[in-house]
Parts: C-alpha cells; sequence; structure tokens
C-alpha cells in the first residue's frame, strides 16, 4: 500500500429523490414533513460536501499530499462525486472512513449510478467487500464489528487527546446550515472529521504494529505543518 485516502461526506435530505420513490407529489416542506425526524436511508441523501486527505507512505511515515472538502457553492454534485472517484482510479488507494461502509459508500454508489456516472475507480480494489482491508471503516474495526461497541467519532477522538468536533456545527444542523447557505462551514466542518479520522486512523495502524513510533510521530508532525500551511494560505487569501 502506498496511497490512502481518508474521507468523509456531508449530506442533506434529497427531497425530489424521497418524493419520486414514494409517489408524493406534495411541496418541498410536504415531503420534508414527510421524511420526519429519523434520519434517512443511505438512498435518500444528496452530497453537499465531500472532504478528503489524500496521503502517500515514505520511508519516514505518511506524507500528505493534500486536503480539502470541496462543496456544492462550488462545483455540482454530480462534479463531485467525478473528481473523487477518478482520483480513488488514479491512486488505487486504501479507503479510510468512519461509518463509512453503513452510510459514506452506499450514499456514494447511489448517487453516481442516480447521475449515470462511470465510476470503475470504486471497483479498481473491493472497496465493498467486508472482509477485506481496502477499505477500513475503523467504527466498525474498532468495536469488532460489533453494534452494540459503536462509538462517535467525536466522543472517541476527545477521549484520545484529539480535538474532536467543532462546537459551532454538528452533523444534525447540516441541513440548517445549508438552507442558511453556510455552506463553507459545513465543509470545513467535514475537513474537521477527515482530519480526526486520519490521526485515529495513525494510531490504530500504530496500535497493531504497521507504523513504528518513529514514523508515526513523523506522520503526526507532517499533518500539523500541512495544517498550519493550509490555514496560513487560507489566511492568505481571505
Amino acid at each position: 500500500m502506498t496511497h490512502v485516502i481518508v474521507w468523509d461526506i456531508e449530506t442533506i435530505p434529497d427531497l425530489a429523490g424521497f418524493a419520486a420513490a414514494n409517489g408524493l407529489t406534495g411541496s418541498s416542506a410536504e415531503v420534508r414533513a414527510e421524511i420526519g425526524e429519523k434520519f434517512p436511508k443511505p438512498l435518500y441523501h444528496s452530497v453537499v460536501c465531500i472532504g478528503a486527505l489524500v496521503a502517500e507512505r515514505r520511508d519516514e511515515g505518511w506524507h500528505i499530499l493534500a486536503s480539502g472538502a470541496p462543496h456544492v457553492g462550488e462545483r455540482s454534485e454530480s462534479e463531485l462525486i467525478k473528481a473523487f472517484v477518478d482520483k480513488i482510479a488514479e491512486l488505487r488507494p486504501q479507503l479510510v472512513t468512519y461509518n463509512g461502509s453503513r452510510f459514506d459508500l452506499p450514499v456514494l454508489r447511489y448517487r453516481a449510478m442516480l447521475h449515470k456516472l462511470a465510476a470503475p475507480g470504486l471497483y479498481v480494489r473491493p472497496y465493498f467487500h467486508r472482509y477485506t482491508d481496502d477499505a477500513i471503516d475503523l467504527c466498525d474495526v474498532l468495536s469488532s464489528f460489533q453494534p452494540s461497541s459503536n462509538v462517535k467519532l467525536d466522543e472517541l477522538t476527545k477521549l484520545m487527546g484529539l480535538p474532536g468536533k467543532p462546537a459551532a456545527i454538528s452533523g444534525s444542523e447540516v441541513e440548517e446550515f445549508y438552507r442558511e447557505g453556510k455552506i463553507q462551514e459545513i465543509a470545513d466542518y467535514c475537513l474537521s472529521d477527515v482530519v480526526n479520522t486520519y490521526r485515529l486512523w495513525l494510531r490504530y495502524e500504530l496500535f497493531r504494529g504497521a507504523l513504528p513510533e518513529a514514523a508515526f510521530l513523523a506522520s503526526e508532525e507532517g499533518l500539523a505543518t500541512h495544517m498550519e500551511r493550509r490555514n496560513q494560505g487560507e489566511r492568505a487569501t481571505s
């Protein structure tokens, strides 16, 4: 393995899709009310942003090549998905998520098919097979695939001494932020999840003996340097 992509998506309910699948003809407000307060099935989500961190394994540890969270304020959902799956096809990486096997991967596949996208990148490795390391879902792995042992990313990262999620927004507020036009805030939130997932994955690699301590520390230091440069670039353009 030479490359890894740690990724996360943020979504909103797909009202048009839900209406079409359930034979509804009312207004958007009526369709939203019909969905209710329960978290919709992966089938009924539209992608707002895709956050990702791309890293390459080198002798000294993992080196970050890129990170970001492009969103629908910049390009269409179809374009977001196409660019992401094309990068997967190019690098053939290991994919790392938190709860991705139950949500992110199915949503990505449904939306690619809805938009009639060719996405062979999702099949260059058996990403949808549970019993491989091609797509690591840390939520599943760390709970030994026992739903009763699942924990939230926020509580786990905070327990590990990592920052956790930002206080200004939670996953349940993404739809509200989207309606208010706060798409960049959603993207920033998404990227914070990606970075926390990456740091958790580095610790898991250290734990299982796949990453020596010196390489783990170098990888952590490389992340800090990357994020500082990224933040300086954002301040320079703001």
